[in-house]
């Protein structure tokens, strides 16, 4: 036994210190007990090198530059995500941690988390909800002024200081700005005014009739947007002006807005004041007297919205019009003349995938190309501008119209041959007819619904012409919301009543 004893113990030690691996146990082991299961069993075993060679040969030749490609593709995509680590990769301890830009949001305020809450306790629910509408208005007066500043002094100044553009191109995009802030900045100080200590505030309907006719200023600034819009986006061409307002968007002060987003604010909030004005009134008990005062300001701003609406249409309208180019005299119509309302324009594509840039004036639809002239963009008429009241229009069925102009009942449902509606008007024996694909299906539809509301206000001009004017005045793009529209990027956005 003590032999077998010091056999074993040496079969151990050299199986630890042994370099040569073993394929089968050829171990002297004590009865029961095997030396293999006492080795540890975290040791690696080495496949001998005549195994791994067989290997190898069995695996054909890969060249170097295809991985090398593949790795920088990898990197190439993993570039556009987003700046943030994966959940599962460490970060490293000695390298310096570069934060993601931080997009600096509001933070929506709610009165009730502003003010002392043991108010809260001695007012009804209803009541409540007119502070918090009321706190509202006050709010958002604040944050306008603080936006229309920032633009004036993060963009307008430097871009004057650093001569990015000249100081009559500012003047022509910013407008009348400046003198905004200081209207705004009344209101809000009366606001202010009116609140209690504890935050409440009884009246504010007297504040909003004796201020709001200040809002008649507006009508130069909104008028001017759609020439400020055009200038905006030729000057971004200009390699300068582009980086510089990258770089803006790209800081923090910006919350990732472009520069035409703040200039559209004060257009935004205009619209909205009917909205605050009727939920103020809606939480007002009909024995408050402040609600007087609150119908007579709700009929105010109602008043002063649609005449800065119809303002801002006809001057929208006279912009285009002037910008239209004839190739010849006979292209000339009374009705583009005579039009002072611009229903709805932008680009459509034929069915030969031409872009073009449609108009559709309260009395004509015009067809044109657009086209750049002393560094200008203009419009040259495409064909004879059509007639409303002549006009026939149709929609068509996804696959109903086969690119290249024939029609037949079914197509293949390829997006080339989606969002089709054709127009047509007779005129002397000759039918003109034209297959326009819009961007989608709700810009396609949008078309559709101010054709229809043209052809409804002309042929109600003869009986009510004042209304037929209103109904007509869409006042947009074809990609906003009609009817009744104020402006979309150069023009109002929808009041719904």
């Amino acid at each position: 036994p003590l032999e077998m004893d010091y056999k074993s113990r040496l079969s151990i030690a050299r199986g630890r210190f042994s370099l040569k691996p073993q394929a089968s146990c050829r171990c002297v082991c004590s009865p029961g007990v095997c030396v293999c299961d006492l080795q540890e069993p975290s040791s690696k075993r080495v496949k001998p090198l005549s195994r791994v060679t067989s290997l190898a040969s069995l695996i054909p030749p890969v060249k170097t530059a295809p991985l090398k490609r593949i790795g920088q593709t990898l990197q190439r995509s993993i570039s556009f995500r987003s700046d943030c680590r994966p959940e599962n990769t460490a970060p490293r301890p000695w390298g310096r941690q570069i934060a993601p830009p931080i997009t600096k949001r509001r933070d929506s305020k709610l009165w009730s988390e502003t003010f002392d809450l043991g108010l809260g306790h001695m007012l009804s629910s209803e009541e409540i909800k007119r502070q918090e509408a009321i706190f509202e208005l006050s709010q958002g007066e604040q944050d306008l002024i603080e936006d229309l500043t920032l633009a004036k002094k993060a963009y307008r100044d430097p871009m004057l200081k650093l001569s990015i553009m000249s100081e009559h191109e500012l003047n022509q995009i910013f407008g009348t700005l400046d003198s905004l802030i200081p209207l705004h900045e009344d209101l809000l100080s009366r606001l202010r005014e009116a609140r209690k200590p504890d935050g409440s505030t009884d009246h504010v309907g007297h504040i909003l009739v004796d201020w709001l006719p200040c809002l008649e200023t507006y009508n130069g600034y909104c008028s001017n947007q759609v020439a400020a819009k055009a200038l905006l986006d030729h000057k971004k061409q200009d390699h300068r002006v582009h980086d510089f307002l990258q770089r803006c968007l790209e800081s923090p002060f910006s919350r990732k807005l472009d520069l035409w987003s703040f200039l559209d604010i004060p257009r935004s909030r205009l619209v909205k004041y009917p909205l605050l004005l009727r939920e103020i009134l809606k939480h007002t008990p009909n024995e408050h007297p402040d609600r007087q005062h609150l119908h007579q300001a709700m009929n105010m701003i109602q008043s002063i919205v649609a005449d800065i609406n119809t303002q801002t249409g006809e001057s929208e309208c006279r912009y285009y019009k002037e910008r239209l180019l004839y190739l010849e005299s006979g292209q000339r119509d009374l009705l583009i003349d005579s039009s002072r309302i611009l229903s709805c324009h932008g680009e459509l594509k034929n069915n030969r995938g031409v872009k073009l840039h449609v108009f559709l004036f309260q009395d004509v639809l015009v067809v044109t190309r657009a086209i750049t002239q002393n560094e200008q963009l203009c419009y040259q008429l495409h064909q004879q501008p059509i007639p409303v009241r002549d006009l026939e229009w149709e929609d068509l069925q996804d696959g109903e119209i086969r690119l290249g102009g024939s029609i037949r009942g079914a197509f293949s449902n390829s997006e080339r041959t989606k969002n089709f509606f054709r127009v047509a008007f007779r005129s002397g024996g000759q039918l003109q007819m034209h297959c326009f694909q819009a961007r989608d299906a709700f810009n396609k539809q949008q078309w559709l619904n101010c054709i229809r509301q043209a052809k409804e206000a002309l042929g109600s001009t003869e009986s009510d012409p004042q209304t037929a004017a209103r109904c007509s005045d869409c006042s947009a793009d074809a990609s906003a919301e009609c009817p009744q529209m104020d402006l979309t990027d150069l023009t109002l956005t929808p009041v719904k009543t």
